[in-house]
């Protein structure tokens, strides 16, 4: 049985939480999110967490040094023995050179990383569909999962209204800083030979297939 140590790379809408959900559930790896490795080291005090506390307090970004620091400890907990799932890191390409100097240091290295691609015309049309119920919050999508009435909420007749975050202007720029900043690392993992470029227009099922061709089988 294999180690399987992963990054899940892709644009905002790309579907990597539909994903990433299959992943650790049948792989049996740790999901490592930075943000909540982030968080947890400073609830939980570790030196690590307290160095990252001293920036937050301070209202400025944690360093890529502290985060990798973060990144390195949650690697040597026992559940990452199998391998890990990690998402939303690295985000640019330095961040990739460190962290393959960390998992040197543990030996340990990058079995996959798993690139999935979708169009810019169909990420801004699933970003933009989505709409929400002033009063209940229920969610829908204009294309994928429409109300029965244009702008009414099945479920309490409420207002449906578009959030200000999946405007098309907003996702264009979510997208913009995306391509500008994590896009290169496409190139960097596909230098290293560990890339595996995912069609995210398939249906979820056969992206998911895709993956597992990729990974190996648990």
């Amino acid at each position: 049985m294999g180690q399987f140590d992963l990054i899940l790379l892709g644009p905002p809408g790309a579907g990597k939480g539909t994903q990433a959900g299959r992943i650790v559930a049948d792989y049996g790896i740790p999901h490592i999110s930075t943000g909540d490795i982030l968080r947890a080291a400073v609830k939980n005090q570790t030196p690590m967490g307290l160095e990252a506390r001293r920036f937050m307090d301070a209202g400025e970004l944690v360093p890529d040094s502290v985060v990798i620091g973060i990144v390195k400890d949650r690697l040597q907990e026992a559940d990452t023995d199998r391998g890990f799932l990690m998402d939303g890191f690295p985000r640019t390409i330095p961040q990739a050179e460190a962290l393959d100097a960390t998992l040197d240091s543990i030996d340990r290295n990058i079995s996959r990383v798993l690139a999935i691609l979708v169009d810019e015309q169909e990420l801004i049309r699933r970003l933009t569909g989505r709409r929400i119920c002033r009063d209940c919050q229920t969610p829908f999508h204009v294309a994928f999962n429409p109300p029965a009435r244009e702008g009414v909420c099945d479920v309490c007749g409420g207002e449906l209204y578009q959030r200000d975050d999946d405007s098309e202007a907003t996702v264009r720029n979510r997208l913009l800083v995306y391509n500008q900043q994590t896009e290169p690392l496409i190139d960097y993992y596909d230098r290293q030979g560990v890339l595996v470029r995912v069609d995210g227009e398939k249906e979820p099922d056969a992206v998911y297939e895709d993956i597992r061709e990729a990974v190996g089988r648990p």
